[in-house]
């Protein structure tokens, strides 16, 4: 499952919300506490959605952007499961 996420790095805690994107499709709002600088965000953001969801998480796109493309190894009904409780 692909989705994208919007992150705002040197935040005061990490927080993740769900939300509903451009046609529909879910988008993750993260924020991060790592500055982005030196891939921090991104180690941050992948550990701790992985972490969150317990699966592999890859980041598919936009690695120096804050609009994100995460690959996530989950099916779709354990992910709105686990962000939608």
């Amino acid at each position: 499952m692909i989705i994208e996420a919007i992150v705002k790095p040197s935040s005061r805690k990490f927080e993740a919300k769900l939300e509903q994107g451009e046609g529909g499709k879910p988008l993750l709002r993260v924020s991060l506490t790592e500055p982005a600088e030196k891939n921090k965000a991104n180690l941050e953001l992948v550990k701790e959605i992985s972490r969150l969801l317990d699966c592999e998480v890859r980041l598919a796109g936009g690695a120096k952007s804050k609009r994100k493309r995460l690959e996530l190894n989950i099916g779709e009904d354990s992910f709105y499961k686990t962000l939608n409780p």
